[in-house]
């Protein structure tokens, strides 16, 4: 699955993005769809992760992972078909805008900068509220936003006042408010649309300056994963979606249905939506000026269609439902057990396969009811347990922690200390040594030592505001490294034999270290080496080492002023 701005890429890169993206959604799907509903992500899934790239993972600008999805080899986008029965709609028309942005968007191989600016252009509809509404890879990274209506020569500058990274939607607003008085919003259509509907999607997709508007049906809707620590509905269709089509509106009888936002690469005609429930939620939640995320239950499930696993449980014939196989929390007040049968959700049945009904026609897993019940962030669930039914209210989440999270719109913090950058494990930057999987140099090495970073992906932090302290690049030029092996992609265990907890810790060690000599140690399984430097050569040494290699300043700003604490002498 791509996502769909609008860049100049090279075709190699367009090619290894492709592949990133394609691999990233096996992974959602692997998790989310699996007869195991698996919701926590797993060693056996890290691989295929590794060799991928985003979101829509993460930031997923399609020009760099961050950013999801599916599998097979990368094949030229479908030509734009407009099909000759669709009656396009001047009202909708003349609602649909053409985004441009500037974007710098984070190196976390390279912390201590940013990637060169890069134009993109997207699509967008303009809403009720005098609201643009488009994807969140459009925009998130945007140095400059400017919105162009249909038939207009001018650009209007925007300002993102909300972004939803998960779910990859966003919210404009234009300083010139003159402009809605004659661009109306669209509406929203109140309900599902049905498989086979016909669907008009409206967008600028590359390669010309106007409005392009092709035609489709709706195929398919299901409930599954965007990122990867977020599910929502997603619509299938089959009409031509193109690069630059992102946050184009999907339209039926004049009603908005959806947002495009990627296409499969390795099938003509099949582009993917966003559809209006989601968007509802998501402009619910801002509502207040800030975005909480979806809530959802991490539990980490299993079907119940085995004989013999029914048969171990003493479970009832007629029983139906998903086995709790790894409560998300192990605490005794934690309400969901090792073992429970969760048979319904709210009053909705669930079946041996994890799905539920909706309608006469809609069959679809049943963590969708999570977010259509949740009250104060609890959820009603009935479960079997003991040979006894019982009616439990299970917590759910609305941000996922993880050791390994995405940056989703930040920039990575960092430190140098020395020849040495240090910064916090993130998604985004094992995103990047899926570039290098083509000659196994990165991912096979990640392995082979037991790196955190491939066995830690999707995991919990094992205490509060844990995170992996990593070192992203070679050890700048200097006489202090001499004889040590490259530490790109070390995760930092101890620092003189003390266990570091995470980046802001790792400095306010280094600020108060009295020893001569500081000693890292990394985390690795087999191979790797341990790394002594004398500590006063080491601090003098940085300011000259961030001139030489044009570093502005020795760390970002959060951990700065964890290091100005500093006290005479150290």
């Amino acid at each position: 699955m791509l996502c769909l701005a609008s860049c100049p890429r090279s075709p190699d890169s367009q090619k290894n993005d492709v592949r990133f993206r394609c691999r990233i959604e096996f992974l959602c799907r692997m998790i989310h769809q699996s007869s195991r509903l698996r919701f926590a992500i797993t060693f056996a899934f890290a691989t295929s992760l590794i060799s991928a790239t985003g979101s829509i993972l993460a930031a997923p600008v399609e020009q760099s992972p961050p950013p999801v999805t599916p599998t097979p080899e990368a094949k030229p986008s479908p030509a734009i078909i407009l099909s000759p029965p669709a009656t396009p709609s001047k009202a909708v028309e003349n609602s649909v805008v053409k985004i441009f942005a500037t974007l710098r968007l984070p190196d976390p191989s390279k912390p201590w900068t940013k990637k060169e600016p890069s134009e993109i252009t997207a699509s967008g509809a303009v809403i009720s509220d005098k609201r643009i509404l488009t994807n969140a890879h459009v925009v998130q990274y945007a140095s400059e936003v400017q919105v162009q209506a249909n038939q207009a020569g001018d650009k209007l500058p925007a300002t993102v006042k909300a972004v939803a990274p998960g779910m990859d939607l966003a919210i404009l607003e234009l300083e010139d408010k003159k402009f809605f008085d004659s661009h109306s919003p669209l509406p929203f259509k109140k309900s599902l649309p049905d498989s086979k509907d016909p669907v008009m999607v409206y967008g600028y997709p590359t390669g010309g300056a106007s409005l392009s508007i092709t035609k489709g049906i709706i195929s398919r809707i299901e409930f599954t994963g965007y990122s990867l620590s977020t599910l929502g509905l997603r619509i299938q269709i089959d009409a031509a979606i193109n690069p630059g089509n992102s946050g184009g509106p999907a339209v039926v009888n004049d009603e908005i249905v959806g947002i495009a936002f990627s296409h499969l690469q390795s099938a003509q005609n099949i582009g993917y939506i966003i559809p209006v429930e989601e968007i509802e939620l998501f402009l619910q939640d801002i509502a207040d000026g800030h975005y909480d995320g979806k809530p959802t239950m991490y539990d980490d499930l299993q079907t119940l269609e085995n004989p013999a696993l029914r048969s171990f449980l003493h479970l009832p014939e007629s029983l139906q439902g998903m086995i709790v196989h790894r409560p998300f929390d192990s605490a005794a007040s934690y309400p969901l057990k090792e073992w429970d049968v969760i048979t319904k959700i709210g009053d909705v049945p669930v079946d041996d396969e994890g799905m539920i009904k909706i309608g006469d026609t809609l069959r679809i897993r049943f963590p969708y009811m999570v977010q259509k019940l949740a009250a104060k962030d609890t959820v009603p669930l009935t479960v079997f347990r003991g040979g006894k039914e019982l009616k439990i209210n299970l917590p759910v989440l609305r941000q996922r922690p993880l050791v390994i999270p995405e940056l989703k719109g930040s920039y990575p913090s960092y430190f140098v200390y020395g020849p040495m950058v240090f910064s916090e494990a993130t998604m985004d930057l094992i995103a990047i040594a899926q570039k290098n999987r083509e000659t196994g140099a990165i991912i096979g090495l990640l392995t082979y030592i037991g790196s955190p970073l491939i066995a830690r992906i999707g995991d919990k932090p094992a205490f509060p505001d844990e995170r992996l302290v990593v070192v992203p690049c070679p050890f700048f030029p200097h006489r202090l490294s001499k004889g040590y092996g490259n530490p790109a992609w070390q995760v930092l265990k101890t620092v003189n034999h003390q266990p570091i907890k995470n980046l802001a810790h790792l400095v306010e060690v280094l600020r108060d270290l009295k020893d001569e000599f500081v000693t890292f140690e990394f985390n690795t399984r087999s191979s790797g080496e341990s790394c002594v430097f004398p500590r006063a050569e080491m601090v003098g040494a940085t300011e000259n080492i961030l001139n030489d290699n044009g570093v502005r300043s020795q760390g970002s700003a959060d951990v700065m002023k964890i290091w100005a604490g500093k006290t005479t002498g150290h």
